[in-house]
């Protein structure tokens, strides 16, 4: 059997029977695409994922009381951009009720089958006004097809610079089962749900438990394993639909391959388009005792803000990647540590070795320049002990114009 995963067009509506649609509504000043739709099939399992903020929005306690309430199921979300619609008091929770009943209505859902997800600048309330004006022609728009994902991927971004869309398929028993994906994040991105909002779509069914557990499996080494600034936001959200014929057990392993690539996929494309970022940091550290130690240190040394600037300005002062790999709260040994920056070796066995800066810093300038997602990623590799425990984590480099773009956000 081929279990191959490969990479497909289609986005988030490339797994059958799924629609997708993408508008203005006018509740961005810029006029860019501010109002989405994803609408699953009869039937689905819906799995969802939060952020851990405690100041969390209410359209995030809205999903996450719906998800518990149908025993994992949904067929539609909402997604508006350009006001979070957190910390805006009752009003937040009392807006999302609204906009989910009159989307039910139009689409002849019930309401508790309607999940909605905002994101913005935060204090901000959505524009009741515009998005309930907006629903009839964000109904009318639904479409199975490439161009209505790509509208659908357009209307959920912020400070993005770029659409995060993927699909992929693979031949799983008698069954070829697609999976797809869109995104966004640029800021306020850590783990803990890694900030951002984002959207699984999957034409395989099975029960709405075992996907909620994979979805889980999936996240904590994909979106929580990511950060740009260490700040965690209000809205984080991750909701992953699943509908179509039943899967065989025997192959939900396979299935969970394919949604960890996804997921990975999606998670370095937030990083990659960090605000102000210039590539991708890929942090990889074994030697632990368990994995998730392991995934402590690439996350710390990730988060790093003096590693941060020292890989946005090519500079390889590799001292700051092993001070962050030493506060990440997980125990060993300094003298059994070795460390790589892509293929150069600068650490071994706590032992500072000589090496070519020049050659190190050339590389590191390679990556400002690389192809988005292939060659524009910086390798970090940190071996801690000969435990059996290993774990990655992606960051971004920190420049100048991080600063600008949060400076400036509001006004």
């Amino acid at each position: 059997m081929n279990h191959q995963w490969q990479q497909i067009s289609g986005g988030i509506t490339a797994p059958r029977g799924f629609q997708a649609a993408g508008i203005t509504a006018g509740l961005k000043l810029s006029g860019n695409p501010d109002l989405a739709l994803l609408l699953a099939p009869a039937g689905a399992a819906c799995a969802g994922t939060f952020t851990t903020n405690q100041m969390r929005a209410g359209c995030v306690d809205l999903c996450a009381q719906r998800l518990q309430q149908n025993q994992g199921s949904a067929r539609a979300v909402l997604i508006n951009s350009g006001q979070a619609n957190a910390c805006t008091g009752d009003l937040g929770l009392i807006d999302s009720l609204r906009a989910t009943k009159a989307l039910a209505d139009q689409l002849g859902l019930i309401e508790e089958e309607v999940l909605i997800c905002s994101t913005g600048v935060i204090g901000v309330p959505i524009p009741m006004d515009l998005l309930l004006a907006g629903i009839n022609s964000l109904v009318d728009s639904l479409a199975a097809s490439p161009a209505a994902a790509i509208a659908a991927a357009a209307a959920i971004l912020t400070t993005d610079l770029v659409d995060k869309t993927i699909a992929i398929e693979a031949q799983l028993g008698d069954q070829i089962v697609r999976l797809g994906g869109m995104a966004k994040g640029s800021g306020m991105i850590h783990p803990d749900m890694a900030t951002m909002l984002a959207f699984v779509s999957c034409d395989a069914g099975l029960p709405p438990a075992e996907w909620q557990a994979m979805l889980h499996r999936v996240v904590d080494e994909s979106f929580n394993a990511i950060t740009v600034d260490g700040d965690v936001s209000t809205n984080d959200c991750l909701l992953a639909f699943a509908a179509g014929p039943q899967l065989a057990e025997r192959y939900w392993p396979d299935l969970e391959a394919g949604l960890s690539k996804l997921c990975e996929y999606l998670a370095r494309a937030i990083t990659r388009d960090g605000e102000g970022a210039t590539c991708v940091i890929e942090v990889v550290v074994e030697g632990t005792e368990t994995n998730n130690q392991a995934r402590q240190i690439a996350r710390t040394v990730c988060g790093s803000s003096l590693v941060k600037t020292a890989i946005h300005g090519r500079d390889p002062n590799w001292g700051r990647i092993v001070a962050a790999a030493g506060r990440a709260g997980v125990p060993f040994k300094p003298d059994a540590v070795q460390l790589w920056i892509g293929p150069h070796k600068l650490l071994d066995n706590g032992q500072p070795l000589d090496f070519d800066r020049a050659a190190v810093g050339l590389y590191l300038q390679e990556k400002e320049t690389g192809i988005y997602l292939e060659t524009d990623q910086v390798d970090i590799h940190l071996v801690v002990g000969s435990g059996s425990g290993a774990g990655r984590g992606w960051g971004c480099d920190l420049s100048a114009e991080y600063v600008s773009i949060n400076a400036d956000y509001t006004t």
